[in-house]
């Protein structure tokens, strides 16, 4: 009979204590912590008609599960490569960090961002937008654009989503205009 008390006893502490240890836990694991998922070396393809278009490359990616906010983050750095419809690489883009989010279909990258296509045009800034849906890339920062015979300054810069047209707000450079190569021929 003893025995059973003691039994008894041991198990109704031990169930009790378990208990507490739970609560213990639940309370502190962060939930943030839970609801992210984390990838290396990540590649990820976008095809169009069986075609690739679009290669994405990061070391790390996080893939925030939130319900209101879901989103990636590449936290350490990002390559883009966009293909023409003959697979031939059109340009590319780097950054030091990038983020997509789901819900407003928007694409922010941040950090020494760097665009190049193969026209030789390159473009510089500091943060650049893609609004998915409208298929318009801006930025109200400070942009450098570079082409064989010119370079551009401005702050902002609008863009469709293929660099085919844009414009930039506050123009300075070095520009090379029809008229004076007109004037070289002569």
């Amino acid at each position: 009979m003893n025995r059973f008390l003691v039994l008894n006893t041991f198990l109704f502490f031990f169930i009790f204590s378990c208990k507490n240890d739970l609560e213990e836990i639940d309370r502190v694991i962060n939930r943030e912590m839970i609801a992210v998922e984390t990838a290396k070396e990540v590649t990820m393809l976008y095809s169009d008609s069986a075609m690739v278009r679009v290669q994405i490359e990061g070391p790390v990616m996080l893939r925030h599960l939130d319900k209101d906010n879901p989103r990636q983050e590449f936290t350490d750095g990002v390559k883009v490569v966009f293909f023409t419809r003959g697979q031939q690489v059109e340009s590319t883009l780097t950054a030091n960090y990038a983020l997509r989010l789901e819900k407003k279909n928007q694409i922010i990258v941040r950090d020494s961002v760097v665009w190049e296509s193969y026209k030789s045009e390159k473009l510089e800034t500091e943060e650049l937008i893609w609004e998915e849906r409208k298929g318009k890339i801006y930025t109200k920062r400070f942009v450098t654009i570079t082409k064989p015979e010119e370079v551009i300054y401005g702050y902002g810069f609008e863009a469709d989503q293929d660099f085919n047209s844009w414009t930039i707000n506050a123009v300075e450079g070095v520009l090379k205009t029809e008229a004076a190569n007109r004037k070289s021929d002569d």
